[in-house]
């Protein structure tokens, strides 16, 4: 049966076709993950095509990673980034996924797979999503590919930090712009953080190297002598007033943005969008350091199984599909096979989120209100460009446990 639906599966418009499941009711599938991409217009498509009851459990990343890891009986699928795979792993909380119930999955990218989207692009320190992502016989995860995956990569992009072009004059892209702003004296008191420890302390080591107030021999793999050498610039950089705010999810960031509570902050592209479609000149930098890379992952809980597990199925299936990725697309984040997206986005779209090339036309955000004007050209190039200056990926670092440590402190300081 599972074999006989693929050819249905990889069409988007025969989505709706898939294998029968003979219950009183349809199918429901609890999705549970962050704001990033567990939205509204994603749910009410989904359900539509796909005929199956879906519920959505967002919340910010470090509380849904610490429910995923500790009660997997609360959701059928999992979407986050990269670094949270090794910890739910660990854990016990997710199951493989079947590489042959994956029907796209030839055309899924060599980005997720060699960490790479061509020869000689810089792959990045860290966790990058290739080196974790088939599950082995002897139950560890590495890049030997097998017939089992650990995740199904599907939304990614590089995050950096964005400013507010009225009160912060503009920087040139791989230039000027520099991590090193988020410490800079001159924004003092109107800095956001992201409040994730596994994100927001690479924002923070970067600008902390950049600024050559500590080195890194890894940035990826910190020890404990340079956590300690990082963490204590940085809890006298909060004590002397210089971040505004800690924040917790996308809207939060936008609120934060949005009131000129402050100007330069980590941000992810959605909020930049967001903003931009609100009326306000949010620049979304590229640092000359490289970029913070993530991969997002979609996982099978460990207690799916029977109806909800083929729910999940046709739901990842559903993202490769080509909607899903064109939605993204326009608040700025990449699908692993964007040729299907690409169905679903104008020339004028493609040409500016993909290729790098100035707007022709008003852009619109998913929101429908316009997020690029005529004539503005993508921060950091084409996604080949952007995603071939990588320095580090999202990570849950060995030494994760001990860094926590610093991170409290710096929250409480």
């Amino acid at each position: 049966m599972l074999r006989g639906g693929v050819a249905l599966v990889a069409s988007p418009g025969l989505l709706s076709a898939g294998p029968a499941i003979h219950v009183n009711r349809r199918p429901k599938l609890r999705v549970l993950g962050t704001h990033v991409t567990l939205q509204p217009a994603i749910r009410e498509r989904a359900q539509r095509v796909l005929d199956i009851d879906i519920e959505f459990l967002p919340g910010g990343s470090a509380e849904v990673l610490q429910k995923a890891s500790t009660f997997p009986e609360s959701f059928d699928v999992y979407e986050q980034w990269s670094n949270s795979i090794e910890i739910l792993w660990e854990a016990g909380a997710i199951q493989p996924i079947q590489h042959e119930r994956i029907a796209l999955w030839n055309e899924v990218n060599d980005l997720c797979k060699t960490g790479r989207l061509e020869a000689g692009a810089t792959v990045g320190k860290g966790a990058a999503p290739h080196r974790m992502l088939y599950a082995q016989a002897n139950g560890t995860l590495s890049g030997a590919p097998s017939q089992e995956l650990s995740f199904l990569p599907y939304v990614h992009n590089v995050d950096s930090f964005g400013y507010d072009a009225a009160s912060v004059e503009r920087g040139t892209p791989y230039g000027s712009e520099s991590w090193g702003w988020l410490l800079d004296p001159r924004w003092r008191g109107h800095v956001g953080i992201v409040n994730e420890p596994t994100i927001g302390l690479f924002d923070l080591a970067l600008a902390a190297e950049a600024r050559g107030l500590v080195t890194f021999a890894d940035i990826g793999q910190m020890t404990r002598k340079e956590i300690d050498m990082l963490f204590e610039v940085l809890i006298d950089h909060k004590r002397r007033g210089q971040f505004g705010a800690f924040w917790n999810s996308v809207p939060h960031s936008v609120d934060l943005m949005a009131s000129g509570r402050i100007c330069v902050s980590s941000m992810f592209s959605p909020a930049v969008s967001a903003l931009n479609g609100q009326g306000h000149d949010v620049v979304y930098a590229a640092p000359r350091e490289g970029y913070r890379a993530w991969h997002g992952v979609m996982c099978l809980s460990s207690r799916t199984s029977g109806h909800a597990m083929d729910a999940a199925y046709r739901y990842m299936n559903w993202w490769l599909s080509g909607w899903p990725g064109a939605f993204v697309a326009r608040q700025g984040y990449y699908i692993s096979n964007p040729e299907r997206a690409r169905a679903f986005l104008s020339e004028a779209e493609w040409a500016y989120w993909y290729s790098g090339l100035e707007a022709t036309s008003p852009l619109t955000g998913p929101d429908g209100s316009v997020s690029v004007r005529a004539g503005e050209v993508r921060r950091g190039g084409s996604y080949r460009e952007r995603f071939g200056h990588v320095s580090v990926w999202n990570t849950v670092m060995r030494e994760y446990e001990y860094s926590m440590r610093g991170w409290y402190s710096l929250l409480t300081a």
